[in-house]
């Protein structure tokens, strides 16, 4: 296993959908096995393939819930179903996004409160999970990745400026940019 270089925002292969996966063999075994060490040493609780230059439909996540259950899996050629959201503004408190690709910020964003995620695991075993709440919100998060979507690019008109300003701060928004989780600390 190993850690990978995570993408920031710019890099083609995060504004690009991503293509399905149809060989479950071992380098895809291997690509999961670093994405779960990457997004731990990031830390972080989802990591997408596109996120690591991979362009495939696959994502991994590992979350704790409010009850102590931990939800640890990997989502290969997902499908979500997404109940709507509810109307109004996102709460700066109870629903601030962040990414490993746009390290270091966060910003609120609504999201769909119940989504169902479907999809086949590395034996190819097909599953279906109901999520509610952040884990609901991460399974939403990781599979825009998937169609080439930032949480960034999800946000209300008034946070435009503020996203803008940060990436350009960072000097962000072209191809090529990355960083190393635990050797570069850019606060994601």
């Amino acid at each position: 296993m190993a850690v990978l270089p995570i993408l920031i925002t710019g890099d083609p292969v995060l504004h690009s959908p991503a293509r399905p996966v149809t060989d479950f063999g071992a380098d895809l075994h291997r690509l999961v096995s670093d994405m779960f060490e990457t997004m731990e040493a990031a830390p972080g609780v989802g990591l997408a393939a596109p996120q690591v230059g991979i362009p495939l439909r696959a994502f991994v996540y590992d979350w704790l819930d409010d009850d102590g259950v931990r939800w640890r899996g990997v989502a290969i050629n997902p499908e979500l179903w997404l109940s709507p959201p509810t109307i109004g503004e996102a709460d700066e408190e109870e629903e601030s996004e962040g990414c490993l690709s746009v390290p270091g910020e966060r910003f609120p964003l609504r999201r769909s409160e119940l989504a169902i995620l479907s999809g086949v695991d590395l034996d190819e075993a097909p599953f279906e999970i109901r999520a509610h709440g952040w884990l609901a919100r991460i399974f939403q998060h990781e599979y825009d990745h998937l169609d080439g979507v930032l949480y960034v690019d999800r946000l209300e008109p008034v946070w435009a400026k503020p996203v803008a300003k940060a990436i350009r701060r960072a000097g962000w928004g072209v191809p090529g940019e990355s960083w190393m989780p635990g050797r570069d600390d850019l606060d994601a």
